[in-house]
């Protein structure tokens, strides 16, 4: 059975562009796989542990080739948790607010939990880093109220796209589906580039 695992970084419920666009994707994925297995993760929802100077001297320990201890041992179960449910998945869903021109913490928060030597990447001196999330693919729904492309600098800058798309291909996921929606909400058109990201979503829903 095939699991899609929806991962929501927006905090603004009924409010959220990025969420009501992820709920057009998720209503046409659900009728066009009516078997498949779809799970909500909301970001938001206290589940995710802190990645603090005990996680950090965990890693710090694996890379080593030591096995973490004291409350470095608990930090490494706990991400090790985190991140068995989010490679549990088969498809992943994201749907990512812009906040100052890059993403929300809690989903930094989130990479830096799961992003373990061993589990999102293997390490090699010579090689270097490999991806270990394969046989993947992922959908991302990027939304921004002010930034758009084609606008100024005094309109922002695009530091959400460009890393999270890095992170999933560093990770292994290159089966990657963008649908954008960033209008500037002071302009008038607002509803008419809204349908067409809604569009989008679905027209990408078919295809995954």
């Amino acid at each position: 059975m095939t699991t899609l695992l929806h991962i929501s970084a927006s905090p603004r419920g009924e409010r959220s562009e990025s969420l009501a666009l992820a709920g057009h994707f998720l209503a046409a994925y659900r009728e066009l796989h009516p078997e498949d297995t779809v799970v909500e993760w909301d970001l938001w929802d206290g589940s995710l542990p802190a990645f603090g100077p005990p996680a950090a001297a965990a890693k710090m320990d694996v890379f080593a080739g030591r096995t973490p201890s004291g409350a470095g041992a608990a930090a490494w179960t706990a991400a090790r948790e985190t991140f068995e449910r989010f490679a549990a998945a088969d498809k992943y869903l994201f749907s990512v607010p812009m906040w100052n021109a890059g993403v929300p913490y809690i989903l930094k928060q989130f990479i830096d939990v799961v992003s373990q030597p061993g589990m999102v990447f293997g390490f090699d001196p010579d090689a270097g880093y490999s991806g270990l999330v394969t046989g993947r693919k992922a959908a991302v729904i990027y939304t921004s109220a002010v930034y758009g492309e084609g606008r100024g600098p005094s309109f922002g800058a695009d530091l959400q796209l460009p890393y999270l798309d890095t992170w999933l291909r560093w990770a292994g996921i290159d089966d990657i589906t963008p649908v954008t929606f960033r209008p500037n909400l002071a302009t008038t058109d607002v509803d008419a580039k809204r349908d067409r990201a809604i569009a989008d979503a679905v027209e990408a829903a078919k295809r995954f």
